[in-house]
């Protein structure tokens, strides 16, 4: 590892933590004896998503990421529970151990997450998932939730 301060590239480890998948590790240079933290990580294999029109594109938690923040704006939801719930999605995904995952089983485990997180996320994700063309739309899911 290359010391981010003098560019020596021998340290030592003074401390290391595992955490659900990576591991956070505090280093010291032999050199200049200044401290950093560095992150491993595990890199996963490609996994695709199959949209609907068949078309496929590698998955990116980023935009599941993307698509709870904006489900989640202005409630009262920490970001350390959106990324617990994408983490959560993610790890279901890749436990099944197949190379494809179709978008619409993603959406409906993002639509599972953010109904038990809050109702109102979950009405904005579903709106936009489930295509609402009217209030009609908006009045029957609600009353599901409600129900």
């Amino acid at each position: 590892m290359i010391c981010p301060y003098c560019s020596h590239s021998e340290t030592k480890v003074t401390d290391k933590r595992d955490s659900n998948s990576s591991i956070r590790r505090r280093r010291e240079c032999l050199k200049c004896g200044k401290r950093f933290t560095t992150y491993e990580d595990i890199q996963n294999s490609d996994l695709f998503v199959v949209k609907k029109d068949g078309r496929r594109e590698l998955f990116n938690k980023d935009k599941l990421l993307l698509g709870f923040i904006k489900a989640c704006e202005k409630r009262n939801i920490s970001h350390d529970i959106i990324e617990k719930n994408v983490k959560i999605i993610e790890e279901k995904i890749r436990k099944r151990g197949k190379k494809e995952i179709k978008s619409t089983m993603i959406g409906k485990m993002a639509m599972d997450r953010l109904r038990r997180i809050d109702k109102v996320a979950y009405i904005r994700f579903a709106s936009v998932y489930m295509d609402f063309q009217d209030i009609n739309d908006f009045k029957r899911e609600i009353k599901e939730v409600i129900a």
